[in-house]
């Protein structure tokens, strides 16, 4: 028996249990290089137990509506924060802790030009592009120690297409 969930739209609000969203929305905090470019400063906290910030790239393959979610994944020792690197919605998978499993998942559909941080031991969906090319930069916990924990379902969840 598989449960479906029903894909909202990515806010701040709604997405902050679970971390940070990152966009340029609004009145940037400062103008800078000569006028020409506005910065929105310190958008999310990193967080981590242990090493440093790392920069990396992902290069996913695109997923396809419905999908069939298998498994979640969490970094119990930092946070990890995705940049997408086009200007074309991901979807984002989430879920709350119950004693070391998820539960009352929720799927987001991004905007074009959104990116989120996960919080350090957030439960959440692997790297989920909807379009070519999925290439997003990363920045999360260099350290030692694993960082990496999988949960399994024992029937999948099904995150149906935007209405």
């Amino acid at each position: 028996m598989s449960e479906t969930l029903h894909l909202e739209p990515l806010s701040a609000q709604a997405f902050a249990p679970f971390g940070d969203v990152l966009e340029a929305t609004g009145t940037p905090d400062k103008i800078i290089n000569q006028g020409l470019c506005g910065r929105f400063h310190d958008l999310a906290t990193m967080d981590f137990t242990q090493g440093r910030a790392g920069i990396s790239l992902f290069s996913a393959q695109p997923r396809q509506l419905p999908l069939k979610l298998e498994m979640v994944e969490r970094h119990p020792e930092g946070s990890q924060a995705f940049i997408p690197m086009s200007m074309h919605p991901f979807l984002v998978i989430v879920a709350e802790d119950a004693a070391g499993h998820p539960k009352n998942m929720r799927a987001f559909l991004t905007e074009p030009g959104q990116g989120v941080n996960y919080h350090k031991g957030t439960w959440h969906g692997v790297l989920t592009p909807l379009h070519a090319p999925g290439l997003f930069a990363v920045v999360d916990r260099i350290g030692p120690g694993s960082n990496l924990e999988e949960y399994w379902f024992d029937h999948p969840l099904t995150i149906d297409s935007p209405k």
